[in-house]
């Protein structure tokens, strides 16, 4: 039942407007998310942080060469999800067979 209402509030959540919901799958050769979560934030002024729990660990980070590796670790993340709308088609499969 846990699992279920988890896979409801995905759904729910993957639905709004302001939201991107991709589902990585578990039969995908190794990626850059293994290592870890990958967080940005960026800002109006057109400046950004990130941190990493895989490379480049700790604190956040500034420094642009980092940066724009880690946004190309993203973006390759990405690349090998499902993309949004087969991610929340994924959700409704596994909720129909729950």
């Amino acid at each position: 039942m846990v699992w279920r209402r988890q896979l409801e509030h995905l759904l729910e959540v993957g639905r709004l407007r302001n939201v991107t919901l991709q589902i990585m799958p578990t039969n995908t050769e190794a990626h850059p998310g293994l290592d870890g979560r990958i967080e940005l934030l960026k800002f109006p002024d057109g400046t950004a942080v990130r941190r990493s729990d895989g490379a480049f660990s700790g604190p956040p980070i500034t420094d642009p060469k980092q940066l724009r590796i880690l946004e190309l670790r993203y973006g390759t993340i990405r690349a090998q999800a499902f993309s949004p709308r087969e991610s929340l088609a994924f959700i409704e499969q596994l909720l129909g067979e729950t």
